[in-house]
């Protein structure tokens, strides 16, 4: 299942839609190259949930949280990560929290991460410099996940 994103506002409008659908204890894994836009969709979900300060990549904090949302948001960037190095972030706690965590480069902690979660793949559509093209393609892992796939294209279109 694939969805084309034109704009930065475009993504911002999806991550709204994921927002307004997920529930506590979901997982989100954002998948894509540097400057793809999965910080610009983790906007749009905590802005929609009420995030009112900045939402900024946890790159070179590891984890941001947003406990003042409606739904807190636990946004993780393992990119800086060593893969032998996660025993500096409790993982499983945030996990047991009713929130949403948001895992950026989830590739390095794959092996912790439950069965079940909702992946996204974002890739440019074209290689030129200032592209907003994207397309995301939701790869569902689990019954909950695959019915919140289709809450969300249904929303999207």
């Amino acid at each position: 299942m694939k969805l084309r994103i034109n704009s930065p506002v475009e993504m911002k409008k999806v991550g709204a839609i994921i927002a307004g659908t997920a529930q506590p204890h979901d997982i989100l894994l954002l998948t894509g190259d540097l400057g793809a836009g999965k910080t610009t969709l983790t906007q749009g979900i905590a802005g929609a949930l009420g995030v009112k300060r900045p939402v900024k990549s946890p790159t070179f904090t590891i984890v941001r949280e947003y406990r003042e949302a409606s739904l807190p948001v636990f946004h993780m960037d393992f990119y800086r990560l060593e893969a032998d190095d996660l025993s500096s972030i409790d993982l499983s706690a945030y996990l047991a929290e009713p929130g949403l965590v948001i895992i950026e480069w989830p590739e390095v902690i794959k092996a912790e991460l439950p069965d079940e979660y909702l992946q996204l793949v974002i890739s440019r559509i074209d290689d030129s410099w200032d592209s907003t093209k994207r397309v995301v393609e939701f790869r569902p892992r689990g019954l909950r996940n695959e019915g919140w796939v289709e809450t969300i294209l249904q929303k999207v279109e």
